[in-house]
């Protein structure tokens, strides 16, 4: 079973680097393309972490990021690998696995990752991201999820 969440890691990783290189190939750095009133597709380089973290921190944040989501994702495969019958659990972290793993290719092939999804209301824009950060937030929201569910146990005995 582990097998079948390394499987949805690995479609969140072909999904995030393909749409990224259509983004890349299509666009120029800086610029932006209206979708939707609320949306445009934009070419843009995060060289820290989320929201742009660190991002002008000197270079140094590439490795140290490098190193958090590879350290992240061999713990995520330990827990994939402890509760592969946890469906819900492992799904979120499959998720959560292929989206640090689609980041972390970016920083390591170019130093930063590329980020395409731009969402507006009137002048206030949020933050840039892409399919990858989109799997670690519905992971982490599906994570949440699972542990409102509540685990069914049996009788208490004494």
């Amino acid at each position: 079973m582990l097998s079948r969440w390394l499987l949805v890691s690995v479609v969140v990783i072909v999904l995030d680097q393909l749409s990224k290189a259509a983004i890349s190939n299509h666009l120029v750095y800086g610029e932006s393309f209206a979708v939707m009133p609320f949306f445009n597709l934009v070419l843009a380089h995060n060289t820290g972490a989320a929201f742009s973290f660190l991002s002008d921190a000197g270079g140094l944040q590439r490795w140290l990021f490098s190193v958090v989501a590879l350290v992240a994702s061999a713990w995520i495969i330990w827990l994939l690998r402890k509760h592969q019958s946890q469906k819900l659990f492992c799904f979120a972290l499959a998720f959560i696995l292929g989206g640090a793993l689609g980041n972390l290719i970016d920083r390591i092939a170019y130093g930063y990752v590329v980020d395409f999804l731009d969402f507006y209301w009137g002048s206030a824009h949020f933050a840039a991201f892409n399919l990858a950060d989109s799997a670690i937030t519905c992971g982490a929201a599906l994570l949440i999820w699972d542990s409102f569910k509540g685990k069914k146990h049996g009788p208490v005995t004494r």
